[in-house]
């Protein structure tokens, strides 16, 4: 359990510089995180984490959040999104090897799930780093494509 408390914390304070200090990529993953967080936290509220056989809710939670960052992996003018893409499809990975294989332990099931989530912590933090010195380095830091800002000025100015 102090294992969850301090990935909470850390999400929380992570979270928090992404928004004061972040460009619109590094903000939308900060809100892609603390959905699944708060999608995880509303599921265990009905559900107990089973890892004997598939867990469908964080299957859903991942397959979420893999087409989210993958969205933004496409739209963002950075290269970090794609490596959070990544590590947001490695849980999914780990739903296709239980139904491939039933007998997959479930404590290897849960880590496979639950891994990637600490270096996306690190990433969006780094992330949101380099984009403060770009801006200070430079005046601008440009957030997003320049044909996706065309086709959704609204949302580009996030």
């Amino acid at each position: 359990m102090i294992r969850i408390a301090i990935f909470v914390m850390l999400l929380i304070a992570v979270a928090a510089f992404a928004f004061r200090k972040g460009g619109g990529p590094e903000r939308a993953m900060a809100i892609i995180l603390m959905a699944m967080a708060g999608a995880d936290q509303a599921l265990h509220l009905f559900v107990p984490p089973r890892f004997a056989s598939i867990d469908t809710g964080h299957l859903a939670i991942d397959l979420a959040a893999a087409i989210a960052t993958t969205v933004l992996a496409l739209v963002a003018h950075r290269f970090w999104p794609m490596i959070a893409a990544v590590l947001q499809i490695l849980p999914l990975t780990a739903h296709v090897g239980k139904a491939a294989d039933m007998s997959v332990h479930p404590i290897a099931y849960q880590t496979m799930q639950v891994a990637a989530s600490w270096p996306l912590l690190l990433l969006l933090a780094l992330a949101t780093w380099r984009h403060m010195r770009r801006l200070r380095a430079t005046g601008s830091d440009r957030s997003w494509h320049a044909s996706w800002r065309r086709s959704n000025p609204s949302i580009a100015s996030i």
